[in-house]
């Protein structure tokens, strides 16, 4: 059968293992009764290796130093040697334990923070927070003003300089208005279909010169020959030009432009 092997991590190191006698044992950490918390680390070495559980190297220079500390407690104190000014001079109240406590003070400060921040992590563990996401849209969109910084006095500088440059023009326009009416313009599609052998495409009626009221009014004419019956208008396909053709009962008894108006 395979031999298993225990690791004890309960405790982090020889300083944590005394911590926890010491305070198992209610014991005032600046008078240690360095016997009875040795003997007591000792018994728990013991177990560990009873248990065959690891025991690493610092328990064990920590289990020396304790057994150290305990015979200079058991010896009695050496007389206090005088000695020159500048020479070392024995302290009759030295204590073995002092080192140690300081270690145990310092070991407590550190393991006390390190508690704290293990609990603020484990609250911070709880919080749950959303990935970023893009707010632009809800930016408010602020509209420049096109005339930001212009006063009136430059207005009115502006239109004043338009003044001068219309002074200064010398030019004589005449105008002119084509006019022609709606009524004629039947006249004039019925009179070139009939040139034309009664059919004609719109594209025919107009050209590049005729003006956008020559247009409408080509239309129009258009329109009211249809209402009257006089011509038809299709296309043979969508988007095509469209084909006037006249119809023959149509042209043959003439038509009237009495209703027409415009």
């Amino acid at each position: 059968m395979e031999k298993v092997t225990y690791k004890l991590d309960t405790f982090e190191g020889p300083l944590d293992l005394l911590l926890h006698l010491i305070d198992k044992s209610e014991i005032d950490i600046y008078n240690i009764p360095i016997k009875e918390i040795t003997d007591q680390y000792m018994e728990y070495l013991d177990a560990m290796q009873e248990l065959e559980l690891e025991v690493t190297s610092e328990f064990l220079v920590m289990a020396a130093t304790l057994l150290s500390i305990k015979s200079q407690m058991l010896l009695p104190k050496p007389p206090v040697i005088e000695m020159d000014y500048d020479d070392y001079m024995m302290d009759e109240d030295y204590d073995p334990r002092a080192e140690l406590v300081a270690k145990l003070i310092e070991y407590r400060k550190y393991k006390a923070i390190a508690d704290h921040l293990r609990d603020k992590e484990a609250e911070r563990s709880l919080i749950y927070t959303r990935e970023p996401e893009d707010l632009t849209q809800y930016v408010p969109v602020i509209v420049e003003n096109p005339v930001k910084g212009l006063h009136i006095t430059d207005l009115v500088r502006a239109f004043q300089r338009a003044l001068n440059r219309m002074s200064s023009r010398n030019m004589v326009a005449k105008i002119r208005k084509d006019e022609i009416s709606v009524k004629d313009r039947m006249r004039e599609v019925v009179q070139y279909l009939e040139e034309a052998g009664g059919k004609v495409l719109f594209s025919k009626l107009v050209d590049n010169e005729t003006t956008k009221e020559g247009i409408v009014t080509t239309f129009l004419a258009l329109l009211e020959l249809m209402k009257v019956k006089v011509v038809v208008c299709y296309q043979y396909k969508l988007f095509e030009d469209i084909v006037i053709q006249a119809r023959e009962e149509g042209t043959a008894n003439g038509f009237s432009t009495d209703e027409v108006s415009y």
